[in-house]
């Protein structure tokens, strides 16, 4: 476990590059392009969150460059992710679908740039175009999303760059421990998506329980659970209340057999589409 490394809101693990890579963040999926997304990122910010997180088919990151604009807190302070969708990837097609979410970001640089899926046979020469961006200094790091150990492999097999990110569905249903041990062999660093599991994490027993125990709400809960395994976490919500109460989680720390207890049920219950079989 992690917890010697967790510290507040503003903490950060270590990428293999040395790049700080706040451990909490904003995640944006599904927030709409207007003033919701631009309100939650200056909630967030203001609040103390330094990390948001959008794609180029979530169809807000002129939203999220607005709030990132709109917001008192300086862009060199600000670890900004966007990812590459699946249409667009290929090796100029990638470099063109950078540029244009910059754009569309209003940014001059990324903080982390990820494949977003990994489309059979295209995504290593989107890793190339990955590799050519964080060469020409474009991007602070690169990773990639939804990569099982064989896609890791392949692009592994050959790359310049080690991918320094997985962002994966990490949930109590879908733990995949095997992958994470395979990521922190490699030093590449594991983040999750849909930690409460798209708010049915909300209707299980053990997590009332637990959360009964510390005191804390079933966010709270899953949220600490995450960094205590050292998984980056980006919570979606657009509600400056849940956006602060998220973040209100390092002020306790949950036992050793609880995060074991939480490990252990796994099931492999995906909320999201399985990577190997997701209809490009």
């Amino acid at each position: 476990m992690n917890t010697n490394t967790i510290t507040d809101i503003k903490g950060t693990f270590t990428l293999q590059n040395g790049v700080a890579m706040p451990y909490l963040g904003l995640g944006t999926y599904q927030a709409d392009n207007e003033q919701e997304v631009v309100d939650s990122v200056k909630d967030a910010l203001e609040i103390g969150y330094r990390h948001i997180d959008t794609a180029s088919v979530y169809k807000n990151e002129e939203g999220v460059g607005k709030g990132i604009k709109e917001s008192a807190v300086a862009r060199e302070e600000i670890f900004v992710v966007s990812k590459v969708w699946n249409a667009d990837q290929g090796y100029d097609s990638t470099i063109k679908a950078f540029t244009d979410s910059l754009e569309r970001l209003q940014l001059d640089y990324l903080d982390l740039y990820l494949i977003h899926w990994p489309v059979a046979g295209k995504f290593k020469d989107t890793w190339k175009a990955l590799e050519h961006l964080y060469t020409e200094k474009k991007v602070r790091a690169i990773g990639v999303s939804n990569f099982l150990q064989h896609h890791l492999e392949e692009v592994l097999s050959d790359c310049k760059v080690i991918p320094m990110v997985n962002q994966m569905e990490f949930h109590p249903y879908v733990v995949q421990q095997d992958l994470i041990d395979f990521c922190n062999k490699n030093i590449i660093q594991y983040e999750a998506w849909s930690p409460f599991m798209q708010g049915k994490v909300f209707d299980l027993d053990i997590c009332k329980e637990l959360a009964d125990k510390y005191n804390k709400s079933i966010a709270q809960v899953i949220l600490r659970w995450n960094l205590q395994k050292g998984v980056v976490t980006i919570p979606k919500s657009v509600h400056k209340n849940r956006i602060a109460s998220n973040a209100a989680i390092f002020d306790f720390e949950l036992s050793e057999e609880d995060v074991t207890y939480l490990d252990s049920l796994d099931r492999g219950e995906r909320i999201g589409p399985h990577p190997d079989y997701f209809d490009f």
